[in-house]
Order: C-alpha cells, then structure tokens, then sequence
C-alpha cells in the first residue's frame, strides 16, 4: 500500500497551565492541589494525536524563541511530526491558564491568544506549496478571517480536502459560508444548537439527528459528526444517507480537556486513511476515551490505532 501524503495543520501552539485540586474543588476558597504546565493548543493537540495514531502530519504554526518555544518544538519532533514550515516569532504562542474540578472538568480558564501576523506571512509565502504537497488540510478557523479565506482558496485550487477546528462558534456564525467548503464538520452539542438557534438535548440522540439534518441541508454541509459527552455521537453523510450513533465509552476520567481534540484526531485519521463515516465517529470516540484518562491533553502513542 503506498504511504499517505501528510495531512497540513494549519493553526497555533500554546501553552497550558493546569491547576488539579486533591479533593473538593471550591471556586471561591484557597484550594491545595498539583499545577502543571502541559504543551496545548487545539492545532498543535491535532499534530501530535495525528502523529501518536500513525497519521503521517505536517504542522504549519509558530514558536516563540527561547526555551518553551524550543520545549515543544522538540517534543513534536520526537513524535514525528514534520516542522520543515514553521516559522520563529516573538509573542506568537498563545497560553492557556485552566482550573480542574475534583471530576476533572473545566471549572474556569482564561485564554491568551498569539499574534497571528507571522502565520500570515507564512501562508502568503509557501501556502500554494504547502498545500500543493500535502493530502489533506486541517485549519483552526479562529486565527484571523483573512488566514482561513486563502486557505481555503488554496485548498480548492489543488483539489484538497479541509477538515475545520472550531474553537469559538462566532466565527463559523459571521463565515457560515465557509462550511459548504468542508469535507467532514466536527462539533459538539452546544455548538450545534447556537448554529441551529435552538436548544439540543444530547440525551436524545434521535432528535440531535434530526438536526443535524436540518443544519446539514441548510448550510450544505457534506459531512457532520455531532459529539453528545456521556451520551456518545451522531454522524450524518448528506450526499449517502449515511447516519447512525456511537456510543460513549465508560472510563474514569482525570482531565476533560484534551477530549474534543482527540475525537477530532481520530475521526480525520480515520477519514483520511478511507474509512467510513460510521467508522471515524467510532475511532474519533475510541481516542477520546483514551485520552481523558491522562493528565496529558494528548492521546498516548497507539500502535496500528488506524488498523484495528
């Protein structure tokens, strides 16, 4: 079987500040647990997972100079992920200061976001050669409007595939153009129901669908998977027909963030690699349970993942 062409990930790294209480977790008292700093960034997330399930991946992103820039860029490096693009900048890694629960959900986090001008740059620069090589793309369309507009431009110039990172829905609500353009559409269930504008119950997973249809028609969306927490996920093919739900996999979790990141990881890998719809929602949700089981915001390395 001949290699896959790597997938071009388009988007930023940063940096996370994570605080564990060791019991109760009181939001308005002094809590006495463990602070860890972890390599974050729902892009830079996507290119190790890609890596650590044996999806061949090449980020397009930003490092900082100095040590923590230098931190995660040998980090990536040893997971095999290809950095021929990034560039160097200063104040272009974003940080992410977040407290855990005694569940492990996100009790509060504050976001610093980087300065995407270098990012611009890149794209005007070797973008038509990036995308040109690579098999697939996957954008983080929260970074400025102008970046994912000549992505996309190039992504259907040479025929390539974009799969979309939504961080904050307001950007695809002020862009929903921009999901026509999409091969598979990866949400949860509160973004679905701000796109839909009204309220979606994840515990029915039969009405979600029929949302999903309605949602899926409006925009001219191909691909869609839904992900319903406790409750699993839908996928919905409007050009097939194809749906149906995956169940969730019960597992003790210790850190919920990471999750979206690795269902979306799995779902792509799998797409990319040729598998069905029903299949990626299976693996997105596999690799999601795997990771909310760490305290990293990475799934582990997985031998063969794509083959089983």
């Amino acid at each position: 079987m001949a290699s896959m062409a790597n997938t071009a990930v388009f988007g930023s790294v940063f940096v996370d500040i994570k605080g564990f209480p060791f019991g109760e977790y009181h939001p308005k008292e002094r809590n006495v647990g463990d602070v860890k700093i972890v390599h974050g960034g729902v892009c830079r997330n996507v290119a190790e997972n890609l890596a650590n399930v044996g999806s061949p991946v090449t980020l397009v992103t930003m490092f900082e100079p100095g040590g923590m820039g230098e931190d995660v860029r040998r980090r990536l490096a040893a997971r095999g992920v290809d950095m021929k693009y990034a560039v160097t900048a200063e104040a272009s890694m974003g940080m992410w200061l977040v407290v855990l629960d005694e569940s492990g959900d996100v009790a509060g986090s504050i976001s610093r976001q980087p300065d995407f001008s270098p990012m611009e740059n890149l794209v005007d620069a070797r973008g038509d050669e990036i995308v040109s090589e690579c098999g697939a793309v996957v954008l983080e369309v929260d970074m400025r409007a102008s970046i994912a507009e000549k992505v996309f431009a190039l992504a259907e110039k040479h025929g390539k595939d974009v799969y979309v990172l939504v961080g904050n829905m307001s950007v695809i609500l002020q862009r929903p153009e921009l999901l026509s353009k999409v091969r598979l559409f990866i949400l949860n269930e509160n973004e679905l129901g701000r796109l839909a504008e009204r309220s979606v119950d994840p515990a029915r997973p039969g009405e979600v669908m029929a949302v999903v249809r309605e949602v899926a028609a409006q925009r001219r969306i191909r691909e869609m998977i839904v992900t319903l927490g406790a409750h699993g996920a839908v996928y919905y093919d409007s050009e097939t027909g194809e749906s149906g739900h995956v169940p969730a996999e019960r597992v003790r979790m210790v850190d919920s963030s990471g999750a979206g990141d690795a269902f979306f990881s799995g779902a792509v890998a799998a797409r990319i690699d040729g598998k069905s719809l029903a299949e990626a929602a299976r693996l997105g949700t596999r690799l999601a349970a795997l990771t909310v089981q760490s305290e990293e915001s990475n799934c582990p390395r997985l031998e063969g993942f794509l083959e089983t």
